[in-house]
């Protein structure tokens, strides 16, 4: 099992979000994760936002992985959304987001926190997790591929 697995509950896994800009992907977040987890929305987007200045979270693939640091974040949370439809995140590669895997951490979670982002960055790298993710249509579907990766040799 991996770590984004097992911070990732199948209640922050959330398809066909309808957004068209990246401030109100990170309202509906922020709603998100006020309702699940109690955390401040406002919090939230203003830390994604802040994060989101310094350079864009935009992967390439159509994958974004908004993270940032919340002040009195008791523990890390995850949550991924499948968008309805892309929306520009100035990836690298120049094409739209449709899948966003959020990670919000406590602000003393440094090495924690770059050791998601990696593990992230390589789930997401691989064609055939992509490939997989994009064929559910349920949260319990996609809880299974997160718990499935990576595959064995």
């Amino acid at each position: 099992m991996n770590t984004i697995s097992e911070l990732l509950g199948a209640d922050d896994i959330i398809f066909d979000l309808h957004v068209t800009t990246k401030s109100q992907l990170f309202e509906e977040i922020g709603r998100h994760m006020e309702a699940k987890h109690g955390m401040p929305q406002a919090w939230v987007v203003l830390s994604l936002s802040r994060r989101e200045e310094v350079g864009s979270t935009g992967l390439g693939n159509g994958i974004a992985v908004p993270h940032a640091r919340i002040k009195d974040l008791e523990r890390i949370q995850l949550a991924y959304f499948h968008l309805a439809s892309p929306i520009p995140f100035a990836a690298p590669d120049g094409e739209p987001v449709s899948d966003v895997l959020v990670l919000l951490v406590p602000k003393q979670a440094t090495e924690e926190h770059l050791r998601i982002l990696a593990d992230a960055t390589q789930m997401f790298s691989d064609a055939g997790f992509r490939e997989r993710l994009c064929r559910c249509s349920l949260p319990a579907q996609a809880k299974k591929q997160f718990d499935a990766w990576p595959l064995p040799a």
